[in-house]
């Protein structure tokens, strides 16, 4: 073989092996978002994105997206497992007319977010929208200012969600947190040492079930904690929280397939403390305080077991 034959096959070589290198590493299990950072740097620590969406494109599924030091880094849009995280930085979201987060992505994918600031300026739609996927972790994050809902849940996929140590305020148009499962879907929440404050509604819950565990829903517009069946069933379980100063109606269940249960919690401050209608059902544990409501309401039924 002709020498120059020999250096065509070599260069060939090399090319092929290193586009297919490329191909290899394209997406890295970690990378970085810095406020000085630039799109189109590879994400690394020592190069980062500006942005969550220039990020996710070079993060293979279930990667991170860390928080190198404080900025504003967009809206975002997830496909695949993926965490977004912060640790003690300052991590903004500024949605002025659209949704801070949107998540769809697969019926087994998990997606954490972490340690967030998202703020919609009083017109952003919603500031976490989940449409599919196959868990969501929300935590230690902090939403504000949306038209629609703070977190909207309405996944088409069977769906369990954990939203802990995360404060919801200003919400105008929906809820904190809406619970409305799309054609096929389902949610399962558990709420943990959260503060849903001055909203219109605080969660509310139109089918699935849903925890609320040391929490404080309070300075909503019309109602603290809501189950409004549709004709699917709606469990709420509720303990050792609080719901205050909700302008219409603390605690409400609408419709035979409603049911809420509430241990150790205190009901105060409300147009009216609890309300069931249309055959739904609110039980108390006793161990409740109904104190100091405009209108008390009462618990249609007693839990008497362990």
């Amino acid at each position: 073989m002709k020498p120059s034959t020999v250096f065509r096959h070599l260069v060939a070589a090399v090319a092929l092996y290193a586009l297919l290198a490329g191909s290899a590493y394209a997406q890295a299990t970690r990378t970085w978002v810095s406020g000085v950072g630039d799109d189109a740097n590879p994400c690394s620590r020592t190069a980062p994105c500006k942005t969550f969406a220039g990020a996710i494109s070079k993060t293979a599924a279930s990667g991170t997206i860390s928080v190198l030091d404080p900025g504003g880094f967009g809206a975002v849009t997830i496909t695949k497992s993926i965490t977004i995280e912060t640790d003690g930085q300052l991590a903004g979201v500024v949605s002025a007319g659209t949704n801070g987060v949107v998540v769809n992505a697969g019926v087994n994918d998990v997606v954490t977010l972490r340690g967030l600031q998202m703020n919609g300026v009083l017109t952003g739609v919603n500031g976490i929208r989940f449409l599919a996927g196959g868990r969501l972790i929300v935590e230690d994050c902090a939403i504000q200012g949306v038209a629609n809902n703070g977190i909207d849940l309405s996944p088409t996929t069977a769906s369990r969600v954990l939203v802990r140590n995360t404060t919801i305020s200003r919400v105008a148009g929906g809820s904190a947190i809406s619970v409305t499962p799309g054609v096929g879907g389902s949610v399962a929440l558990v709420m943990e040492n959260t503060r849903l404050f001055s909203n219109k509604n605080g969660l509310t819950v139109v089918s699935g079930t849903a925890t609320v565990n040391d929490s404080v829903v309070s300075g909503s517009d019309q109602n603290g904690i809501f189950a409004n069946s549709a004709g699917a069933n709606v469990l709420i379980n509720v303990s050792n929280s609080r719901v205050t100063n909700n302008t219409a109606v603390g605690i409400r269940a609408l419709n035979a397939t409603s049911s809420i249960f509430v241990s150790n919690t205190i009901i105060s401050g409300n147009g009216t403390g609890v309300a069931a209608a249309s055959s739904a059902s609110i039980s108390t544990y006793k161990n409740n305080s109904l104190v100091g409501n405009t209108t008390a309401g009462a618990f249609t039924a007693t839990v008497t077991g362990d």
